[in-house]
């Protein structure tokens, strides 16, 4: 099915093409009559100038009748319809009609008109100007008349005869006729083959052009007019596929793009309200549960008094007595999701903080038959955080690995360390502004769960997004625009255009343009603008050089994370348990993690298991 604009670009190149093959056509046919009339005038030029030549001794002895019989066998040749010679006078001498001998003919008439002027006639003629082309009738053929002026020459003036003078130029003039029947059937032959030859050429052409035209045009912009009709109908899962590097392909590349980030917008939105549906039901339930928490918590405190000569019991106790308090601490921090908060810090022990998560699923792992392989046997350092906090966090981490694994039992190992690392490839920019104070940061479109910077690109005239990866070092960016390499790259503010180029900096690896912003309050970050580059420089955190960090791997051999959800695996609301999970557990612990000023990162193998590796500086 061709679109309207499809058919509008048949029509104007089969027009086009109708014209340039018709005016091809005509000077094709023109060059081909002109070629066959010029041979015919030549074929009878030649032929005047052999009778000259055979008539010549026939004349300078005045043998009549030899030139009579030398004039009537060449006139027997199909083509010729009659030769005549005729003398200065006009008269007839010589015909092949014998009925037109001795007959004036009219100077003024179409056989003298060429070589008399002024009644003078003229001693040189070309041999153009002495053919012509008549009709005797309408309805008869063409016949192309040649004249060949005798000229008056040293054996015709010095003869015994003395027929002609010496001041006389022309002596007079052979006149051939022929018919040009054949001449004209080949030309209408021509015309006919031509004709045929454009016709199909024309059908051939608007064949392939309607063809052409339906798949580089038509059917793009059918799929892209489908396409449209889908997101207006709500459908932004809907996809256009592949149309290659030209043009379209590049507007359904970005039509792809659009849709994904309006369905993202719009699981943003939905996000954003069941974050408000959350916060309001925290309040609620926070409210409710408190009353009875404290109950269970007062009892239970008292009950630890009172049973000061049983260890078993107190040792029962204590653990009831921590976990409701800790309970009340979730409930505080599902309202703190809702409404972030800052940790409690606090100078603690990560080992004891450790085995106080292990002692609180200790009973699920062996319920479900898991190996626990901690290392917790070394000296660490103390790290400044929030206890309850970061117990919440390994307490998540340890369940999750738990129900990685399932109930036909695994490894599930803990290894806490102290590593020096490089800002290189760990420090993050929270916060990112250009030249007129505007954020850069794009919470919508992130990269493993973390914001984006978001900057304009202009490339070969075309504008799109660039999301860079918010991690120094890192690059995972996302392009929203194509970028060839070796060509400039315009990067600026989406929202007010300035510049981001750095003026006379080349990038130190590749000499490309570098691109730079601020990132207070450490100073600003300079990129290459190559894709193909890696190049970074983040000076104040290069200055400040390695920094020590509590390290602590958590790493299970369940079932794995597939590769496409890990990069959402921080989202709220986002889960990989199906019915059996709520999808905040995760981002709890990232938000934690984020507000230690430290970080994690996951790695993950389908069949093999998952690793979380949370890094907490030790200096703060």
């Amino acid at each position: 099915m061709l679109t309207k604009i499809g058919l509008k670009l048949i029509i104007a190149v089969g027009v086009i093409t109708i014209v340039i093959i018709g005016v091809f056509s005509y000077l094709s046919i023109s060059a081909q009559t002109d070629a066959l009339i010029s041979q015919a005038g030549i074929h009878a030029n030649q032929l005047s100038e052999a009778i000259k030549n055979s008539t010549f001794t026939s004349m300078l002895g005045n043998r009549r009748e030899e030139v009579h019989a030398i004039i009537n066998t060449v006139s027997h040749e199909p083509s010729i319809t009659e030769i005549r010679i005729l003398n200065k006078e006009g008269a007839v001498t010589f015909s092949s009609r014998s009925d037109l001998i001795g007959k004036m003919v009219d100077k003024r008439a179409e056989s003298c008109y060429a070589c008399h002027t002024e009644n003078a006639p003229l001693q040189k003629l070309p041999i153009d100007e002495r053919m012509r082309i008549y009709r005797i009738s309408a309805d008869s053929p063409r016949i192309l008349a040649v004249i060949n002026p005798i000229y008056n020459k040293p054996s015709c003036y010095e003869a015994d005869c003395h027929a002609h003078t010496k001041d006389q130029t022309v002596l007079g003039v052979l006149d051939i006729k022929m018919d040009l029947k054949d001449v004209d059937q080949q030309i209408e032959d021509s015309k006919f083959r031509l004709i045929v030859l454009a016709v199909i050429a024309t059908l051939a052409l608007g064949l392939f052009i309607a063809y052409f035209v339906r798949k580089w045009i038509g059917k793009p912009v059918s799929d892209l007019v489908k396409a449209t009709n889908q997101v207006s109908s709500g459908n932004f899962n809907y996809t256009i596929d592949n149309f290659g590097q030209d043009e379209l392909g590049i507007l359904a590349k970005s039509f792809n793009k659009m849709t994904k980030n309006l369905a993202e917008a719009r699981q943003q939105l939905f996000q954003s309200d069941k974050m408000a549906s959350l916060g309001r039901l925290a309040a609620g339930v926070a409210h409710e549960i408190n009353n009875p928490l404290t109950a269970v918590l007062t009892y239970s405190s008292f009950l630890l008094k009172r049973t000061k000569d049983n260890s078993e019991v107190q040792e029962d106790l204590g653990v009831v007595v921590r976990e409701t308090i800790r309970c009340r601490e979730i409930v505080r921090n599902l309202l703190d999701f809702s409404r972030p908060s800052v940790p409690k810090m606090d100078n603690a022990d990560i080992t004891k903080i450790i085995r106080s998560a292990i002692e609180v699923v200790a009973s699920q792992l062996l319920f479900k038959r898991i190996e626990l392989d901690a290392h917790l046997d070394i000296a660490l350092p103390e790290v400044t955080v929030d206890p309850n906090q970061i117990q919440q966090v390994f307490i998540n981490l340890l369940v999750n690995a738990a129900d990685a694994i399932g109930d036909n039992g695994g490894k599930i190992s803990v290894d806490p360390s102290v590593i020096s690392l490089s800002p290189y490839g760990l420090a993050q920019i929270k916060n990112a502004v250009c030249p007129q104070r505007h954020t850069l940061m794009d919470d919508e479109t992130r990269i493993n769960g973390l914001p984006t910077i978001k900057v304009k690109a202009v490339s070969k005239g075309n504008d799109g997004i660039i999301n860079l990866d918010p991690v120094y070092g890192k690059h995972r960016h996302q392009y929203g625009i194509e970028i060839k390499p070796g060509k400039d790259l315009q990067v600026s503010c989406p929202q007010c255009n300035v510049s981001l180029i750095e003026d006379n900096i080349k990038c130190l690896k590749c000499g490309s343009s570098v691109y730079a912003f601020e990132v207070p309050p450490h100073g600003m970050l300079e990129g290459c603008t190559n894709p193909g580059c890696t190049w970074q420089r983040w000076q104040v955190m290069d200055e400040a050089g390695q920094k020590d960090h509590i390290e602590v791997r958590i790493a299970d051999t369940g079932q794995g994370i597939p590769k496409e959800h890990l990069a959402k695996l921080f989202e709220p609301f986002y889960t990989t348990k199906g019915k059996h999970g709520t999808g905040l557990g995760l981002a709890v612990i990232w938000r934690i993690i984020d507000n230690h000023n430290g970080t994690i990162n996951v790695e993950s193998e389908i069949g093999k298991g998952t690793t979380f590796t949370i890094h907490l500086p030790l200096q703060r």
